[in-house]
């Protein structure tokens, strides 16, 4: 019998991720002189996402691994937990630099800090441009208006924000969407039966971070699967 990871997404499932490939294959790129892309992998550590946690360590690793032959990623990881608790990592190339600082860290109860986040990526991106947030949350515990707000200011800024809703409750999913919208970004829901998807979308995210359309076309042809579903949608330019 096939894994977990293998299952097909229910009818619903589908639809919500076939709607977060066609936004983010009409994502604005910004092509730049850097030969690395930079992608900010933010996440909640909160006490609810600790079961997801070690599920993502290890996913990670595959936003470096698709990027190698375009140039390579710098990673900045962002986490938030705990009592007001901020934690950034320096720009990162590799991914046992990013594995071994989230392998140190442990989620622990808190109230979420998307608003934190969202201003942090607003200076980083007026020091050196980010060419895309990646944000993998549960929960919303703030006011949905600030924080699209912020998203609107990084959406000016050409920064999207791709955002990985694990759980897909409404009030919620109707609270990310409108981020993303906003950002120019895109949005997608996963479970812990859903990290073959979770990892295919991260690593075609981060290809489009590095090279753009062309290379995420590339990506796709190569890969198959969610990120050939994703250059499916894409123009040629």
């Amino acid at each position: 019998m096939a894994d977990e990871d293998n299952k097909l997404p229910t009818q619903a499932r589908k639809a919500a991720v076939d709607a977060f490939l066609n936004k983010a294959a009409v994502t604005p790129y910004r092509p730049g002189a850097r030969e690395r892309g930079r992608l900010m992998f933010a996440i909640d550590a909160t006490a609810s996402r600790e079961p997801t946690w070690d599920m993502a360590c290890q996913i990670q690793g595959e936003m470096f691994e698709a990027t190698h032959a375009i140039g390579g990623l710098e990673v900045q990881l962002a986490f938030y937990r705990g009592f007001g608790e901020f934690k950034v990592t320096k720009w990162l190339t590799n991914s046992k630099a990013l594995v071994r600082h989230m392998t140190a860290a442990y989620c622990l109860g808190g109230q979420t800090q998307i608003g934190r986040l969202f201003g942090h990526a607003l200076k980083e991106t007026k020091r050196a441009r980010v060419d895309a947030l990646v944000f993998v949350g549960d929960c919303v515990e703030e006011d949905v208006g600030g924080l699209c707000h912020l998203a609107g200011q990084l959406g000016v800024l050409g920064v999207p924000i791709f955002i990985f809703h694990e759980g897909g409750e409404p009030v919620v999913a109707r609270a990310f969407r409108q981020m993303a919208r906003l950002s120019n970004g895109a949005y997608c829901p996963f479970d812990t039966a859903s990290a073959r998807q979770l990892r295919d979308l991260l690593g075609a995210v981060a290809v489009y971070a590095a090279g753009g359309r062309a290379a995420l076309s590339d990506y796709g042809k190569q890969r198959g699967g969610m990120a050939l579903r994703l250059t499916g949608q894409i123009k040629p330019g």
